[in-house]
């Protein structure tokens, strides 16, 4: 009898044990976390794209000394507005000028023996129409005159050459402008061709970003660019694509592409940050909500839900472009794809959820 009941009771407490732990494991198995989700489709509508650039000169230029030599004054910096015709730096013009008297002095001397050399042949030529002289002397006093003429001719254009550099030890500003860099101070010794200041000269202003071919290729010619200063909505321009660059950056694969201002306000200061916006039309495209992106391995993604299994994966994408509100994709989603567009910062691999809504 007291073996029966020992054995009741052991069945009895293993039962309880059993039900026990089962308890235990459906309290410890995690509820599916509620997210919301978005189908992605692919349709043919206009967007509009933005990207971020800055503001530029049309017309910049490096001003330069024709000829070397120690810069002894510089009466602007950066920042400064100019004038044409304003002298905004000089070299010592010692140098200069001792090179102009000698160039001077050697044409005087040139003259002098072509003077010479004139009356010589001319005294040979008047002998030898009388008899007195022979022709190989006539010959000689003919050489010396062309001799002398050819040194004369060269010392003019050395006097040319020397008054030319001593007029270039001042450097003018052939348009009006701003200064945007210097590149030498008051007593160094610069070389010819080196720059001294670059000035951004007035007449235009160009709004500069870094393009993706595939928007270059979506944008319809001759696009109205919408220009926004980034740190004031309020301050607006317009403006169309002036230049693009032949070639994508070795490093981004952009293109460069200058948006040629019209009749930019003040505020859109040279180096500003703006923001310029295109709309895109006809463009067939995926785009999801920006809320859904995240990132996984250094590279953009996005959860992507299993229908079957109520269950969540990542996944890289490529981005082509994106905005405040939504992300356009290049590459990696395909239509029909489920994504998670709300509850992305709690997922994990594998994952179980909930839906709480769906849309497209």
């Amino acid at each position: 009898m007291t073996v029966k009941l020992l054995a009741s009771a052991c069945v009895l407490g293993a039962g309880l044990l059993l039900a026990g732990c089962g308890s235990q494991e459906e309290a410890q198995s995690p509820a599916p976390r509620p997210v919301r989700v978005v189908t992605v489709e692919k349709a043919k509508t206009g967007r509009s794209v933005s990207f971020t650039g800055h503001v530029e000169a049309q017309d910049q230029a490096s001003l330069a000394f024709r000829t070397g030599g120690r810069m002894i004054e510089r009466t602007v910096n950066v920042g400064d507005r100019v004038r044409a015709g304003q002298v905004v730096a000089r070299l010592d013009p010692q140098n200069a000028l001792a090179t102009l008297r000698a160039a001077r002095a050697a044409l005087a001397a040139a003259e002098s023996q072509l003077a010479t050399a004139t009356n010589t042949f001319e005294r040979q030529d008047r002998l030898l129409a009388s008899g007195f002289t022979s022709r190989a002397n006539h010959d000689v006093a003919r050489s010396g005159l062309q001799a002398a003429r050819s040194a004369v001719d060269n010392a003019e254009a050395q006097v040319r050459i020397a008054e030319d550099n001593a007029n270039h030890t001042e450097l003018v500003v052939d348009a009006a402008g701003m200064v945007t860099a210097r590149g030498a101070e008051p007593g160094e010794v610069v070389q010819a061709g080196q720059m001294i200041v670059q000035i951004a000269r007035e007449g235009g202003r160009d709004a500069v970003f870094d393009v993706p071919e595939q928007i270059l290729r979506a944008a319809p010619a001759s696009a109205v660019i919408t220009i926004a200063l980034s740190g004031d909505a309020g301050v607006t321009a317009t403006g169309r694509v002036r230049e693009v660059a032949p070639q994508a950056d070795p490093v981004t694969r952009t293109f460069r592409v200058r948006v040629g201002l019209d009749n930019p306000p003040d505020t859109l200061r040279l180096g500003s940050t703006v923001t310029g916006q295109v709309r895109l039309d006809g463009i067939a495209a995926i785009e999801i909500p920006a809320s859904a992106l995240t990132a996984a391995n250094g590279q953009p993604a996005v959860w992507v839900l299993d229908r079957e299994t109520s269950t969540v994966s990542l996944r890289n994408i490529e981005v082509e472009s994106f905005s405040q509100a939504a992300v356009a994709v290049a590459s990696g989603l395909a239509v029909g794809d489920v994504v998670v567009s709300a509850g992305v910062q709690a997922l994990h691999p594998g994952q179980k959820v909930r839906l709480l809504g769906a849309g497209s």
